[in-house]
Formats: structure tokens, sequence, C-alpha cells
């Protein structure tokens, strides 16, 4: 469908490339320019950080702050208790309550890298659903709420119809997430007024549910927009690299680690990446997009340095910039490489390389790093490794030394002070 947009918020959506569907393109168009639309996005507090898979959202609410809008960050409290079955193979292991109070306490702290709480006009909401759903009473709430759903429609959605045709277990409870979900919206729109909701493209019946809840209930119009399940180029989910997932705060995923994964998009992803996870000119992303050759990384580069400086702020980008020249052009030590400070004592007589690798977090088993320098993949100091039975002294590690996986992957390991 070609749909010219009216307001600012659609028309970032439609040229940037977030829009995947929308139930009604032109009133939620309307309802933009006639005044302050809030809207939100639902994250269930099942880690202590975001990843780069939840990003896209991220920047979906702080573009809706940038066009005048509000935006409310929905942490699932309530709903991580009960777990999303969405396109998953098998159920969500429980929490406890302190467990999600505590994952709630570290994805705080992503939001506020991209929205502001505290501005005087369309400043963001932070909410929790474990606010309404908590005291529910279960049979005034069946009675009320389930009623309006059928129990066919829900098992005609993808989400759980790929899990059923795969004779994989649905428990009651994952059962029961979708209609917690419906419920979170229709709330959102009783108590602050909300009229959208966003979610990448799996979400859309959970999202579709929540609008028709709402008109049953209360006869009020709002909408759903959905962004685009993104995977790179070469067909990878977006959000996870070589070891592992790619986390949004710098406690578990260095800021420099975090860059240096910008720096390795593939070539054919730079501009579509530029558009989604920067805010530089639509024509600015694309030309940088078509460079070619040795240009490429330089945008890269440019790439990297944008959506570092969003979440980690520009010293940080900058800093790892700086390592990675280092490192990679001059055959450096960066200061900016994730760090494994030793004791003395943690030494003793002398540790192994193998237990380096692993523990600097360049390999996930002591069986992964003996098969990393049995490949020549391992280096020390730039000087390829090839006996796996290395063991290093207090005396050898006097000064810093640097371990590589591969040509991308480095940390420093070092004596603490």
């Amino acid at each position: 469908m070609t749909y010219h947009p009216k307001s600012d918020f659609m028309r970032v959506m439609m040229e940037r490339g977030f829009l995947a569907d929308c139930t009604d393109y032109q009133n939620l168009d309307e309802a933009l320019i006639k005044g302050v639309v809030p809207g939100y996005i639902g994250f269930d507090a099942t880690a202590k950080s975001l990843h780069v898979g939840s990003l896209i959202q991220i920047m979906m609410l702080r573009w809706l702050q940038k066009t005048g809008h509000q935006p409310i960050t929905l942490m699932g409290g309530g709903t991580t208790k009960v777990g999303d079955p969405s396109f998953r193979a098998d159920e969500r292991p429980l929490l406890t309550p302190d467990q999600i109070d505590d994952n709630i306490a570290g994805i705080k702290k992503v939001f506020a890298k991209y929205l502001d709480y505290d501005r005087a006009d369309t400043p963001a909401l932070m909410l929790n659903n474990a606010e309404w759903l908590d005291g529910l009473n279960y049979l005034e709430f069946l009675r009320d709420i389930g009623r309006h759903f059928s129990v066919n429609r829900m098992l005609s959605f993808e989400s759980v119809k790929s899990r059923l045709d795969r004779e994989q277990s649905l428990s009651f409870l994952e059962f029961n997430y979708m209609i917690l979900q419906a419920y979170d919206f229709l709330e959102l729109n009783r108590r602050y007024g909300c009229l959208v909701q966003f979610g990448g493209s799996d979400q859309w019946g959970n999202i579709v549910n929540g609008i028709d809840l709402t008109r049953r209930v209360i006869d009020k119009q709002i909408y759903g927009l959905t962004s685009p399940l993104l995977t790179t180029s070469d067909g990878k989910k977006m959000g996870k690299s070589a070891d592992g997932a790619v986390w949004l705060n710098a406690d578990m995923r260095s800021p420099y680690e975090f860059w240096q994964f910008w720096r390795n998009t593939t070539d054919a992803d730079v501009g579509r990446f530029l558009k989604l996870y920067t805010e530089m000119p639509v024509d600015e992303c694309e030309r940088l997009g078509a460079l070619a050759g040795s240009e490429i990384n330089d945008a890269k580069i440019v790439l990297a340095n944008a959506v570092t400086s969003l979440c980690h702020g520009a010293e940080a980008a900058a800093a790892a910039e700086q390592t990675a020249r280092e490192v990679f052009e001059k055959g450096g030590v960066g200061d900016d490489l994730p760090t494994l400070e030793l004791t003395a004592e943690e030494i003793g007589d002398g540790i192994s390389i193998v237990q380096l690798i692993v523990r600097s977090g360049l390999a996930k088993s002591g069986k992964e790093a003996k098969r990393l320098i049995s490949e020549n993949g391992a280096k020390l100091d730039d000087a390829a490794l090839s006996e796996a039975g290395l063991v290093l002294d207090a005396q050898a590690l006097s000064s810093p030394i640097k371990l590589s996986a591969g040509k991308k992957r480095h940390a420093l390991v070092k004596l603490a002070d």
C-alpha cells in the first residue's frame, strides 16, 4: 500500500524503514496531527538488560518523543511472571519477584539514555503492569475480560499455531499471556489516554487483541504499528554476535565490544542500519550506505560512533574508535579493550593460557579455547599461539598482555593494582 503521511512521526517511520504494518494508517496519522499521542511498548523483564534486538523499538519511542508525542515504557512486572510464548519452542523459566525487580532496575538504565523522563512537555513515562495485574480478582477478570476472547481465534494466531503444529506443549499459563497483554493496552488507554502500541511484527496478533478488547469494553479506537523483525543481510538474527547477545548495558557488554559489533556490520546493511539506529539525515544515510571498497569501512565507523554515542555517550564512542585504531592499524594495545584483572593469589604458581582465554570472554569453554589454539585462531600479543599447555606466571603478567580470538576480538589481561 502507498500512503503519504502528513504527520512528522509517520513520515519518519516510513522514510527510515521502521514500518512493517499499521492497523489504520490514515486515522493514526490524523490523530498525530491533532495533538499529543501517547504510545507504548511493553518490555518483559527476563534479563538485567535489553539487547540490540530491542533497539529498533527503543528508537521508535525516541522518534515519537522527538516529534512531539509521549512515549511510555511499560515494564512487564506482571506479565514476566507468565512469560510470552510467541514463537518459542518451550516455556520460559519462571523468575522470582526479586529477580524481576532486579531486571527492571537494569533495564531502566537503558531507557534513560534514549528518552527524556523529566522534560516539561511530553515527558516519557516509566510504568509497570504489576500496578494493575498483581491485584486482579480472577473470577471478575474472567467475567469482565475473558468473555471477549474467542479461543478459536486465539488458536489461529501464528505464534500459537506454529507451536501447536510442531506438537510442542503450550501451557494454560502461557495461553493467558495474550489476554494479559491485551488488558495492558486497555488499562493504558483508560489511565493514560494511550492511543498506540508499537512492537515487532511477531506481536501483531497480541496488539490486535488489545485494540479489539478496548473497543468492546470502553468503545475507544486505538491503534497498532509494527516494525519489521530484523535480520542481517546474511540471515542472522539481529542482536546476536559470535560470542552471544549484544547487550545495551555497559556492565554486560563493554562500550568497546558494542562499538566493534557495529563496526563489523556487513557492507549491505550499513545504509539500512544508519537509518534505523542513528538520527543522521536519510539522504546522508543512503550516501554512506552506497559507498564501495575501502570507503564503506569509513561509513561503518560513522555508524559505530553514532550508535555507541546514543547508547554509551560520545566519549565512550571516541575511546572505542581510538582503541580500534591502536589495535588494528598500529598493532598496539588499546586502553579501552575488555580487561581481565588477576591478583597474584589467583595466578599462584601459574595460570594456563586456556584459562585466560576463557576467563577473558574470548571462548566459552576450555574445549573451545583449545580448538581456537589448534586452528591458529588465538594470538598472544599479536603472535600466533600454538601451545595449549602454555602457563604464565605473575612475572609474565607484570605488564598487560593482549589476547586475540580471530582478527576482531581482543582482550587485555593484567595484574590487579
